[in-house]
């Protein structure tokens, strides 16, 4: 995958959660450079950014860090293997007390 196409990428994965995250309800910024935090209010922020070096999408809060690589279908976690949009899900449930599936 080259920049052009990581960026086509990574960009329309923040656009999804970004359009869940609204039509949830849950509070979040889009911040300069592509950078999502979300406001949880049982489990403080989770922040979701491309970090273009490596072609990843990075997820991190006090659960912990995850990186995401493309597979050339879905972001896949680098260690556990797990879909991105799936593994945010999850989060979002747990750490906000209530049911959201992307």
């Amino acid at each position: 995958m080259d920049d052009k196409e990581f960026e086509r990428l990574a960009g329309e994965a923040l656009a999804a959660i970004e359009a869940a995250l609204e039509n949830n309800d849950i509070d979040y910024e889009m911040l300069a450079g592509g950078v999502l935090e979300i406001d949880l209010a049982r489990g403080g922020k989770l922040v979701i950014n491309r970090h273009a070096p490596l072609r990843e999408i990075w997820l991190a809060g006090r659960c912990g860090a995850f990186h995401f690589s493309h597979d050339g279908k879905v972001w896949r976690d680098t260690r556990g293997g797990g879909e991105l949009l799936t593994s945010l899900s999850r989060l979002i449930s747990e750490l906000s007390g209530q049911e959201f599936r992307l």
